[in-house]
């Protein structure tokens, strides 16, 4: 098996992440700016409307977007498919308990993770980590492999990797994801030989315990 070394993750990693709020209601961006700064991101921009959060996504290029569902001019699902489609940067939505209906929506036109209303600091955190860490694994899997069916075969096969690491060494998913990625980087390997190798080995009961 390949030795596995696991690196420990920091807060610090966070490296003032540059984040553009678009938000219709001045009252919920002012929360949710202040949520973000007292956790160590940058709010880089904000806007009231989908047409407006589009063009500051393209012209400050933010680290992260969050946008309402709900906006005038362009909402929110929109604006994610314009942003998410130009890979400029991961999407949180924000949706109302009534809106969930609205997730799959907010899903297919590429958002990361999604944000229900009303939200507390302790769920706003655990979803900007989550749509950093999907997208940069996206953008990973993306340079790996230029076909997207064989992109889609690779994402399964990885997701499963990452669960059997997490399920057998209590890993959080960026720690599995990012030891897959250093892995392969070490040994000269796809991510997708490292994940089908590990697939193999945590069936059969063979993985090394990784160091801490």
């Amino acid at each position: 098996m390949v030795g596995v070394g696991l690196v420990a993750e920091t807060q610090t990693d966070a490296e003032r992440r540059r984040v553009l709020i678009a938000e219709d209601e001045a009252l919920i961006r002012l929360d949710l700016a202040e949520m973000l700064a007292e956790e160590g991101y940058e709010v880089v921009g904000e806007a009231g409307d989908g047409e407006t959060a589009v063009r500051l996504a393209e012209e400050l290029k933010p680290d992260l977007v969050i946008l309402d569902i709900k906006m005038p001019i362009m909402d929110g699902l929109a604006a994610a498919e314009r942003i998410a489609g130009a890979r400029i940067a991961p999407v949180i939505i924000l949706t109302a308990f009534s809106q969930r209906d609205l997730v799959e929506r907010a899903r297919a036109a590429g958002a990361m993770a999604y944000l229900v209303k009303p939200f507390q600091k302790s769920d706003l955190v655990p979803a900007v980590e989550i749509a950093l860490s999907r997208y940069s694994e996206i953008a990973a899997l993306e340079a790996e492999v230029a076909g997207l069916t064989d992109r889609l075969e690779i994402r399964k096969t990885v997701e499963r990797a990452k669960g059997a690491l997490m399920t057998t060494y209590g890993m959080t998913e960026p720690q599995a994801f990012k030891w897959i990625q250093r892995t392969a980087m070490d040994h000269r390997m796809t991510m997708k030989e490292v994940a089908e190798r590990i697939l193999a080995e945590t069936a059969g009961g063979e993985v090394a315990q990784p160091s801490a």
